[in-house]
C-alpha cells in the first residue's frame, strides 16, 4: 500500500532536438480509490489522447475485477462462491494472486492478500479513533491465511466462509504496468503511469537518461526530498503511514496491517522499492515494511534484493 501521488515528484524538463520535437502531454483520472496519472511525449497529440483513453479504460476494467470495495467486482463474487470449490478466474486476477501468493511464500506470510477482514477492521478504527476489540481482530486473523487460499493457472478455492480479499498492496502496480504495456502498443513508449505511490516507467523522456523520481522524507515529509532517482524502464513504489494512519491512546497505528499480530504497524517506517515491473515493486514495498517491523531492516533489504530489485528503507 503506497504514498499518495503527492509524494512523489515527476519532473522531466524538455529538453528536444528540433528534429525529433515531441509534446509533453499529461492526464489524470480518478481510479482504484486514487488519482492515476499518466504522462507521455508524442507527435500527434490526437493519436496520442486516443492512446490516453485506452489506458484509462483498460484501468478502469482491472478495478472492476480486482476491487475490494466494489461488491460486485470480480475478486469479491469470486471470494464468494469459490468457497470450497474450485472456480474459473480472469487472466487478471489469476496473475496478480498468483503474484501475491509467491510474495506470501517468499515472506513467510509477512505480505498477505488474504487479511481483507482485518483491513476492514483497521480502516474502521481510523474512522472512529477506537481500537478494535480482542474478539473482532480473534476472528478477523481466523478467517485470514494464505495458506487458506488455492490458486491455480485461471483458478481459484477459497477453503473457509468469510473470507476477503485485499489486493491493495499490488493491484495499483499491476494496473499501472498494464496501462503502460497499453501505450507502448499504441506507439508511445516514452510514459509514465503514477497510480499514487505506484509507478510504471517507461523509456526516458528525449533528451534524458530517465524520469527523475523524487522520495520524500519520512520525516519532514513536506520539504525536500531526500532523494531523486532516475529511472527508465522499472516499477518503483512506496510505502509508509504518512498520510494513512490513526493515533490511539498514544499510539501510532499505520494502514499497514502486521498479518502475524493482526494490527497496523507500529514502527514509523518509510520503504522505496525499484524492481522491473510496478506490480513487483508495489507488493514488497508493502512486504519489506512489515519484514522491518517483524525482523528489521537489514532482512527487509535482503528480501527486497533477493527479489532482484533495489530499495531504500527508513524508520523512525
Amino acid at each position: 500500500m503506497s504514498s499518495t501521488i503527492s509524494n512523489v515528484l515527476l519532473c522531466c524538463a524538455l529538453s528536444l532536438p528540433l528534429a525529433v520535437a515531441q509534446e509533453r502531454i499529461e492526464a489524470f483520472e480518478p481510479h482504484m480509490g486514487t488519482m492515476f496519472r499518466i504522462v507521455l511525449y508524442a507527435d500527434d497529440a490526437e493519436r496520442a489522447n486516443h492512446a490516453i483513453r485506452a489506458a484509462f479504460d483498460r484501468v478502469a476494467d482491472l478495478d472492476n475485477k480486482l476491487s475490494d470495495y466494489k461488491p460486485d467486482s470480480e475478486l469479491n463474487t469470486a471470494c464468494r462462491v469459490a468457497v470450497g470449490r474450485v472456480v474459473t478466474i480472469s487472466a487478471d486476477l489469476a496473475t496478480v494472486l498468483q503474484a501475491s501468493q509467491a510474495l506470501s511464500e517468499a515472506t513467510d506470510g509477512a505480505f498477505d492478500v488474504t487479511v481483507g477482514p482485518l483491513i476492514r477492521l483497521w480502516r474502521r478504527a481510523r474512522q472512529t479513533r477506537v481500537l478494535p476489540s480482542p474478539e473482532a481482530l480473534a476472528e478477523a486473523r481466523r478467517l485470514s491465511g494464505y495458506r487458506k487460499l488455492r490458486v491455480g493457472e485461471r483458478t481459484l478455492r477459497v477453503e473457509i466462509p468469510g473470507m476477503q480479499l485485499d489486493l491493495g498492496a499490488i493491484a495499483k502496480g499491476y494496473a499501472a504496468d498494464e496501462a503502460l504495456r497499453l501505450l507502448a502498443g499504441r506507439g508511445f513508449p516514452r510514459a509514465l503511469v503514477a497510480a499514487s505511490g505506484d509507478l510504471a516507467i517507461g523509456d526516458a523522456p528525449p533528451g534524458k537518461a530517465g524520469w527523475d523520481i523524487g522520495v520524500d522524507s519520512l520525516n519532514s515529509p513536506d520539504k525536500d526530498f531526500t532523494r531523486t532517482l532516475q529511472l527508465h524502464n522499472a516499477g518503483v513504489s512506496t510505502s509508509g503511514d504518512t498520510e494513512q494512519y490513526v493515533e490511539i491512546e498514544g499510539v501510532r497505528y499505520s494502514h499497514i496491517v502486521n498479518p502475524a499480530t493482526g494490527k497496523g504497524l507500529t514502527r514509523r517506517i518509510g520503504v522505496t522499492v525499484v524492481a522491473a515491473k510496478a506490480i513487483d515493486s508495489d507488493g514488497l514495498a508493502t512486504a519489506a515494511s512489515v519484514v522491518t517491523e517483524q525482523r528489521g531492516a537489514a532482512a527487509a533489504m535482503a528480501l527486497i534484493e533477493a527479489r532482484g530489485a533495489t530499495g531504500y528503507i527508513t524508520v523512525k
